[in-house]
């Protein structure tokens, strides 16, 4: 007997009427009609089934911290930095903690069962690492949860950066960090990057840096980042956040610069809300939205994966915790409307996400992890369109959260979306 089967399920590779059944935690089987006894029945009703949505890029430390100590009046990239500056010496571990806890929730509740988060190491109390390591370690039955040594005031810029982004590694904190557009000068910029892929190296981290988050054709860490990844064997380790910069480069550097970044094997993250809402800042018109080069990036062969980067804090006033809400914004913002480009924009919310993550187990395959949504739409072109509730969400075979289905939804197979067309649940419920 097999512990849950979910039933006429549709995957997001087009597979449908599929049954997926789980024993122990792991997908024991997913094929047409299984024919077999579960403890517990899900009929998804033809509704997609997805993997869990991931989140690569995000900053939990700052989020739901809207109007502390102040709002952001100018909703600049640089007044939000000037802010948390303000904040981040007066919160309290367990302000944090609190504050983390609340979106952890909200993330479940979306299908969100995978954050990558950085951790502001700039003030050498570390309150920011003690508190998300907590987080870390009670969040985890139901949100895998990595973190970031983050130096936000820079590498170098900050005094104590340097000690500081150490021992944040030292007390357990996954994955190397950098900003290296914010240290005082480009030079000092090419040698944080260097610095950080050396440190990453000798401890076996990964890296990911926040790498060129403005409007400067000329800021080109990323050129540094990715002769550095290859120069230190860390190919496929290694992550570029944001890369705004790409946006206003010309063709003929970008032309060079994309084959190297494809050698090195970066995993890119643009954050679509955010990118837009703070590049172009000093434009009047014609206006640069800033997001970097998706289409090219993937048509590359480069992994390019999406992060919702900020939720309510001193940089984004906005946001959800749904991961649908971020690519329904990419689609928009890197024109890619076509059946195809969609597949691909979801993609870089779960599947692609997942590599950036080095997630183990994560996929719709026997012998995977049973994770998955089931979401009030037929397919992902409908779910990134509708942004719709997720019926349910089982992590490890368990389900951790549940909604009732929406009402007044357009679908496209012109069925009306009414309550009894929904999610069909029975705790105790034998398959035939």
């Amino acid at each position: 007997m097999f512990d849950l089967i979910i039933r006429n399920a549709n995957l997001p590779d087009s597979r449908k009427g599929i049954d997926i059944a789980v024993k122990d935690g792991k997908i024991a089987a997913i094929e047409a009609s299984i024919t077999a006894e579960a403890k517990e029945v899900i009929d998804a009703t033809d509704r997609l089934v997805s993997p869990p949505f991931v989140d690569p890029h995000f900053h939990m430390d700052a989020t739901l911290s809207l109007g502390l100590p102040r709002m952001n009046v100018s909703g600049t990239l640089l007044e939000g930095i000037a802010l948390w500056g303000e904040l981040r010496p007066i919160v309290t571990k367990e302000e944090l903690v609190d504050r983390a806890l609340r979106y952890c929730d909200l993330a479940v509740t979306q299908g969100l069962l995978f954050i990558r988060s950085h951790v502001d190491t700039s003030d050498p109390k570390l309150v920011t690492a003690e508190a998300l390591l907590e987080v870390k370690d009670r969040v985890k039955p139901y949100i895998d949860l990595q973190l970031v040594a983050f130096p936000q005031d820079g590498y170098y810029r900050a005094r104590d950066g340097v000690s500081s982004l150490e021992r944040a590694l030292d007390m357990g904190v996954d994955i190397v960090g950098g900003i290296p557009h914010f240290e005082r000068t480009m030079d000092e910029g090419r040698a944080s990057v260097e610095a950080l892929c050396r440190i990453a190296a000798d401890r076996g981290l990964p890296v990911d840096m926040h790498c060129d988050e403005t409007d400067d054709p000329l800021s080109r860490h990323i050129e540094t980042l990715a002769a550095e990844t290859v120069r230190f064997g860390l190919q496929g380790r290694v992550a570029g956040s944001h890369l705004t910069s790409m946006h206003s480069m010309d063709n003929y550097y970008v032309s060079k610069l994309i084959p190297l970044m494809a050698e090195a094997r970066i995993n890119v993250i643009p954050n679509p809300l955010i990118n837009i809402m703070l590049q172009g800042r000093h434009d009047t018109y014609p206006k640069r939205r800033g997001m970097t080069r998706v289409r090219e990036l993937m048509d590359a062969g480069l992994n390019v994966s999406f992060g919702h980067d900020c939720v309510m804090d001193p940089w984004y006033s906005m946001g959800s915790g749904d991961m649908l809400e971020v690519g329904h914004m990419a689609i928009h913002v890197a024109q890619m409307a076509g059946i195809e480009d969609k597949k691909k924009i979801f993609d870089a919310l779960t599947v692609n996400s997942a590599k950036t993550m080095g997630l183990e187990g994560y996929g719709l395959e026997k012998g995977c992890n049973a994770d998955f949504v089931v979401l009030q739409a037929v397919d992902t072109l409908e779910a990134l369109r509708l942004k719709p509730n997720r019926l349910a969400v089982i992590k490890r075979g368990k389900i951790v959260a549940r909604s009732a289905p929406r009402i007044g939804e357009l679908f496209l197979d012109g069925r009306p979306s009414k309550i009894d067309g929904g999610l069909d649940y029975v705790p105790g419920k034998k398959s035939r």
